[in-house]
């Protein structure tokens, strides 16, 4: 077997997402010419045109189309078995970019400590994530795994442990009338505005999480918005308005000037630990199962 060309997929790489000689050449620090002959190269080893050229527009083929989407993967993934050794090399701690929405229990917490304390060649850094926008940064690579409320239903991503199902609760200013009650039940949720949780998450997820009807059919008011936990609770607790949060939120975020309600009638929420599919390591199964084991022997 010949050796990949790997300065042919390079170009070939890049000129799939200029769609222009002159641009993919500034950016590999090559002349256009030299482009043109490497697309060529590339196309001769294979045996057909992978771009199309006319004097106005370069676009790829269907057959390149189709190459790329193959191609592309798995360039990416040998990237990052190259830039995996070259810091293992310098014997410095590989990282995992974990993102969470909303608070950092203490159960993930300890899960952090424990996987690192396992695998001390990894770091985990942590990133906030708005709470309308629990996928972007996973499916865009911006980070290895996500600690997200469910649903997750998108086909790139992996759910690889499901932990901290919890009961709802509203959250409401000590002087709404609802502060005063031991629980309410869902249907009730009518007779109060909700702080919508904003964001570009997908519409199943927000039918889940920041509901426009009850149960049982009957619109749910809303006013206003957050994009946070902290954002929303502000807006509750100077008006008349509500939040829904989970229990273990809830308790996260006491304060003096707001009342937590237990709802009857609204399905647990539930944590998901999840990652892309095309970029799996053994270190996101080691990480849920640090996570696992910390909600059933928290430290």
């Amino acid at each position: 077997m010949s050796e990949p060309p790997m300065r042919e997929i390079e170009c070939f790489l890049v000129l799939a997402e200029e769609l222009h000689f002159g641009r993919t050449g500034e950016r590999l620090f090559i002349s256009q010419s030299r482009v043109s002959q490497l697309i060529s190269a590339l196309e001769r080893r294979i045996g057909t045109s992978l771009v199309a050229r006319t004097s106005r527009r370069v676009h790829l083929t269907e057959f390149g189309a189709e190459f790329l989407e193959s191609l592309a993967p798995a360039h990416r993934a040998l990237v990052g078995v190259i830039e995996d050794a070259q810091t293992k090399a310098r014997n410095i701690p590989t990282p995992l970019r974990v993102g969470f929405q909303g608070a950092i229990y203490d159960s993930i917490a300890t899960a952090v400590s424990r996987f690192e304390k396992q695998h001390p060649r990894t770091s985990v850094t942590i990133k906030e994530l708005p709470l309308g926008d629990p996928f972007s940064d996973v499916l865009a690579g911006r980070i290895d795994a996500a600690v997200a409320l469910l649903p997750v239903e998108e086909p790139e991503l992996t759910t690889g442990l499901v932990f901290s199902r919890q009961p709802q609760t509203l959250a409401v200013s000590v002087h709404h009338p609802f502060s005063e009650l031991d629980v309410i039940d869902a249907e009730q949720l009518a007779q109060i505005c909700l702080v919508p949780i904003t964001g570009p998450a997908p519409d199943y997820w927000q039918r889940v999480n920041s509901p426009s009807t009850t149960p049982g059919g009957a619109k749910v008011p809303t006013q206003g918005g957050a994009s946070t936990v902290q954002e929303g609770l502000s807006q509750v607790a100077f008006s008349q308005v509500g939040l829904i949060l989970c229990a273990a939120t809830a308790a996260y975020s006491q304060r003096s000037d707001i009342r937590f309600v237990p709802i009857n009638g609204l399905p647990e929420s539930a944590l998901g630990l999840v990652w892309r599919t095309d970029l799996e390591c053994p270190h996101h199964r080691h990480f849920a199962k640090a996570i696992e084991e910390a909600h059933k022997s928290p430290v």
